[in-house]
């Protein structure tokens, strides 16, 4: 029986491996018919994972098994990122924006997978929480850990500003006065004087922990980090406190009230939920992610305008939200990797990007509205 189980962890170590090799190779591969064939292959294997049954049932049956043993070398893995890439800092500035984006998308999913309410204000909850911090830090000397705090907060008080009028329409009409949120802010970052106008604020200061300056390389093991490893392990750190919150929320009896608004919110009405109260605690939490993002963003660039915060930034989130799979944790979290790496990779059709982002959202909705990743059912075993 150990035998068995050490050969199964063996072959769980090799699988992950293998694929963090391929995702290494991937990232560091910047020739255009290289990317292509790269994108075809996972493509094929993903084909292949789908109509293979024998191979599809065994490697989900071992992750099971060893799901805890398979996190942690997981965890293993991710945490060698800045070795792997210590020559290339821009790869390591990827992946922190995909993170950072994985965070945006996570507090989307609450609203728009969870509960089917389609928020276009995500730019603007992004947003205050880097100006939020941004202006504690460069006026009043607040450290990045309590703006962190701040920027969270306030973007949540926005959101719930913003959902106390959106009670009052729904669908379609809804969606609108998120965008028309959003553009509010966009257009008051711009003519505020106070918070730079359309120039923006310069010198924002990097975060500090125990004396150690974000700004600085890393050395650990011999080896010297570029500055952007700092950012990453941070971002690291959020990403799994934010796959916590949500895997528990969503598993939690919010997480199934807000299903039950998403299937059908006149029988939920019926049954006695407060669907006011539980949109309205989508949009602060949602909120609340994007602030904490923002603050992130803001210390690690160093620098912000209102350009940063515009509406396709929303749609950027909602594209991934929809790409990976609405309420489903895992999917919201790769949809996110992917649309921050793939247009990365394909600079050369920046000026299409909006066209692109159209594109699958309506390829999506049309052939896979699941995701590529679909929400998984809800599986509940009797105690006793």
């Amino acid at each position: 029986m150990r035998s068995r189980t050490l050969g199964r962890a063996i072959l769980l170590i090799g699988v992950e491996t293998i694929f963090f090799i391929l995702f290494a190779a991937f990232m560091m591969t910047f020739d255009t018919m290289k990317i292509v064939l790269f994108i075809l292959f996972f493509i094929g294997i993903g084909l292949l994972f789908t109509k293979w049954d024998r191979a599809r049932h065994v490697l989900t049956n071992l992750f099971k098994e060893l799901k805890i043993f398979a996190s942690l070398w997981f965890v293993v893995l991710l945490l060698t990122v800045p070795f792997v890439f210590q020559s290339s800092p821009y790869l390591i500035h990827i992946c922190v924006m995909a993170g950072l984006f994985a965070i945006l998308a996570l507090g989307l999913n609450f609203q728009l997978g969870s509960t089917n309410v389609v928020n276009f204000a995500t730019a603007a909850s992004y947003g205050i929480g880097a100006y939020a911090s941004a202006l504690l830090a460069v006026h009043f000397h607040i450290s990045f850990w309590l703006g962190l705090l701040i920027g969270g907060s306030l973007a949540s008080l926005f959101g719930l500003l913003l959902g106390i009028p959106c009670m009052k329409t729904k669908d379609y009409y809804l969606s609108l006065v998120t965008i028309a949120f959003g553009l509010i802010i966009y257009i008051l970052l711009i003519n505020f004087t106070w918070t730079g106008g359309p120039n923006g604020i310069p010198n924002i200061p990097p975060p500090s922990l125990l004396g150690h300056s974000f700004k600085d390389p890393i050395h650990l093991l011999g080896y010297q980090l570029p500055f952007q490893s700092n950012y990453y392990y941070l971002i690291f750190i959020l990403v799994g406190g934010s796959l916590v919150v949500a895997h528990r929320l969503h598993h939690s009896r919010v997480g199934l009230t807000w299903n039950a608004i998403r299937e059908d919110e006149i029988a939920a009405r019926c049954h006695g939920i407060d669907v006011t109260w539980y949109k309205i605690l989508a949009f602060c939490i949602d909120a609340f992610f994007g602030g904490v993002a923002g603050t992130v963003y803001s210390h690690y660039i160093g620098f912000i305008s209102p350009e940063n915060f515009a509406f396709i930034v929303s749609v950027v989130v909602v594209t991934m939200v929809i790409l990976g799979g609405m309420d489903n944790v895992f999917g919201v979290i790769m949809g996110a990797i992917l649309l921050t790496i793939l247009p990365e990779k394909f600079r050369a059709f920046e000026d299409f990007r909006i066209l692109i982002y159209g594109i699958i959202i309506i390829t999506m909705l049309r052939f896979r509205p699941q995701g590529l990743f679909p929400q998984k059912m809800r599986i509940y075993k009797k105690n006793g």
